[in-house]
Parts: structure tokens; sequence; C-alpha cells
């Protein structure tokens, strides 16, 4: 007879049992899957009651979602929520006073800045080494690496397309331009690396492509801002990005830091390889006069 699955132990644990299920989730229960992944921290402190109220559901449905999990019921769904929010607090305390300058009125240049290092700091504190160590090893050896990012995260996608052509051939940016999506992923192949990119709203061709992308065989990283990601559920490693911003729109800067410091790893992971391929490119620089080295003449 084969043994029940083991209840989750640890938020993170309940993150992959979620993700795990994925389709097999009724869509109750992908509602309130959602929410935990998206805000354990509300959750955490919420009743029964009042996360039945949040997503639309009724509390026998929270309860029974919970217990199905393996969890002791609701209670057991809310400690592993306030256990997410115990290992977050340290970062938290680290980062309040710039979280409150950017929340208070003021000067928008300071505000600007303190949201974008607190924004940087949260995304890099949150990755995982094993995950690092995987993913830059897949941009690095991977057959061939394709790269989508679309609307707002069109630019921190093709930054890394353009560092990491620097490194090696075989980088691809998938856009979808004129309708040339289907002709981009005929390329996708099994073991290639695919990287994709969005934050809310999601690009429904984004999340369209990664998930043909993962079924396909392809090695799959995202770049995304929370748990609830429609990326993350079909990504073998994750990054999540904090946006935040002194105003309606949102800061990419986090975004950057993140696709500069994987290039980097990718750099040294190739070694020889890379120092070679910036040397010819160093080389067809020079015989094109791509840049002067001397100001113009008045």
């Amino acid at each position: 007879m084969a043994s029940e699955p083991r209840a989750p132990r640890t938020f993170d644990e309940l993150q992959a049992e979620l993700h795990r299920r994925g389709d097999k989730l009724t869509r109750s229960q992908r509602l309130l899957a959602d929410r935990v992944l998206a805000d354990p921290e509300g959750v955490a402190f919420m009743t029964v009651s009042e996360l039945a109220a949040a997503v639309g559901v009724n509390e026998a449905t929270v309860v029974r979602f919970a217990t199905s999990l393996g969890l002791d019921g609701y209670p057991g769904l809310t400690r592993l929520c306030r256990e997410r929010l115990r290992e977050q607090a340290q970062l938290l305390r680290r980062y309040q006073s710039l979280e409150q300058l950017g929340s208070d009125g003021g000067d928008l240049l300071e505000r600007t800045v303190a949201l974008d290092h607190a924004n940087i700091a949260r995304t890099f504190a949150r990755i995982d080494p094993s995950a690092w160590e995987a993913a830059t090893r897949a941009l690095a050896e991977a057959p061939r690496v394709h790269v989508m990012g679309l609307r707002k995260c069109q630019a921190p996608a093709q930054l890394l397309v353009y560092l990491l052509r620097l490194l090696r051939e075989d980088v691809e940016s998938v856009t979808g331009a004129a309708g040339s999506l289907t002709d981009e992923l005929r390329r996708v192949r099994e073991g290639d690396c695919f990287v994709s990119l969005a934050i809310h709203r999601y690009s429904s061709d984004t999340v369209r492509a990664a998930s043909w992308a993962h079924r396909h065989g392809a090695r799959c990283l995202a770049l995304t801002d929370n748990p609830a990601s429609p990326l993350a559920a079909s990504a073998d490693h994750v990054f999540y990005v904090d946006s935040a911003g002194p105003s309606v729109l949102r800061s990419l800067t986090a975004f950057t830091s993140l696709v500069q410091a994987l290039a980097a790893e990718a750099a040294r992971l190739r070694g020889h390889q890379a120092r070679s391929t910036l040397l010819q490119e160093e080389d067809l620089l020079h015989a094109f006069g791509v840049y002067t080295d001397q100001p113009d003449g008045p």
C-alpha cells in the first residue's frame, strides 16, 4: 500500500507542493494557493473567515484546502506562513528605514534611491545558492540560450541577451515580433536554456512560451515578482525581483542588477572561452571603427 505523501514542514516545501499540483488544483484551490504564495505575511494573521472572504470562497473550502495538503487544518497553514514571516523578519528590519523613506513624502530623487536600495537588497537576499549555481551553469553551458521579456521587461531581457552574446554564440532573443513567436520557439531544443522575464501584469505570450519550452525539455529560468507568478509554475529555477517604485511606475533597477550578476557569473564559468569571445569582439570593434578615441573637433 502506497504511503501518504509527507505534509509540508516549511513554507518552501508548501510552495513546492502547490507548484507540483499545478493544474490539478480546482478553481477555488487555485485562488487560495495564489493568495498564500503571493502574500504569506498577510495570510499568517488572517482568520479562516477573512481568507475565505478575501478570495471569494466559503470557510469549509479553506479548511479542506489546508487538510488536503496534509496540514493540521487551517492552523497548520497559518503556522507555515508565520514561520516564513519570522524568516524574513531580520531582512525586513534591516531595510525598514529605507521603506519608510520610500513611503513618506519628500524628495522624489531621495525616495527613488531608497526604494531601489531595498529592491536590490531584497532581490539578492532571496537567492538560493544551489539555484544560482544551476541557473548560471545553464546560461554558460547550454547548447543555446533563449531569452524572452516583453513590454516593461523588454529592457532587462535585451540587456541579458547583449551581455551573453559577448560571452558566447547561440543566444537568441525571443520577441514574437510580427507574429514570429512560433517560428522562434521552433528553435528551442531539449537541453537548451530558456529565460523568461515578467512581472504583474504578466505578458500572456511570455507565460505561454515559457510553459511550451518547459514541456519540450528546455532548462527554464524565470525572473519574476512573486511565487504566485504564472512563470514560477514552469520554471526549474526562479529568482524573485522586487520592483517597488516611488510612483505608479515599477522599478527595473533590481532586474538590471540581477541580469548583470547572472551574466558575470556565466562569464566566470566559461573562463577562457569567454575571454576568447571578448577578444574577437574587440578585434571587430577596432576593425570597423565602432568607437572613436578622440572627441569631435570644434
